[in-house]
């Protein structure tokens, strides 16, 4: 071998930790968005008929949101902590005259008035989903999970997370957009 080969093998250990080093950066610099968005905006509501969360009769079913009323379907929790976060941003959606229907993901009722009483109620409807079957169906990849439905029972939006109070005015935007 010789002496200049020696020298470039010397130099290879330090060239190949900069190059992870700078990988590395790049990725902290700008993180990969490993939120999953749903592949259902643009379609219909997945069929569903769920019992009601409150011990009522009224069920929530996919059929009830083509009443020509665009509304939010939030996705929730009484066990999810984001969920307690987002609850003053639902009742002020409510407020400023959002409909907002409820499915609660893997919940028990005696729970799920808990979270209600404590938290607050800015939801229509509450469908208890058992099994995660409707959450799965409609994409989603966790809980809070917000979507707008158009009045014909249409995905148009899909809100990922906890909403913040900088999401408020975005939700009811398209809400609006959604008529």
């Amino acid at each position: 071998m010789s002496l200049r080969t020696i020298r470039i093998l010397l130099w290879l250990p330090l060239l190949a930790f900069l190059a992870i080093l700078a990988l590395v950066a790049g990725g902290l610099i700008r993180p990969h968005d490993s939120a999953i968005r749903s592949q259902m905006i643009g379609r219909p509501l997945p069929a569903f008929d769920l019992p009601s969360g409150r011990g009522d009769t009224a069920r929530v079913r996919a059929t009830g949101f083509a009443d020509g009323r665009p509304r939010l379907l939030n996705v929730f929790a009484s066990w999810c902590i984001p969920c307690i976060g987002e609850a003053p941003q639902l009742l002020a959606l409510k407020q400023a005259g959002a409909v907002i229907e409820g499915i609660a993901v893997r919940d028990r009722p005696a729970d799920l008035a808990g979270f209600l009483t404590s938290n607050g109620d800015p939801y229509d409807h509450i469908g208890l989903d058992d099994t995660s079957g409707v959450q799965m169906a409609l994409g989603s990849s966790g809980v809070p999970e917000t979507f707008v439905i158009d009045g014909k029972g249409m995905i148009r939006a899909q809100h990922i997370g906890a909403i913040g109070p900088q999401d408020v005015d975005d939700m009811l935007a398209a809400l609006r957009d959604a008529r």
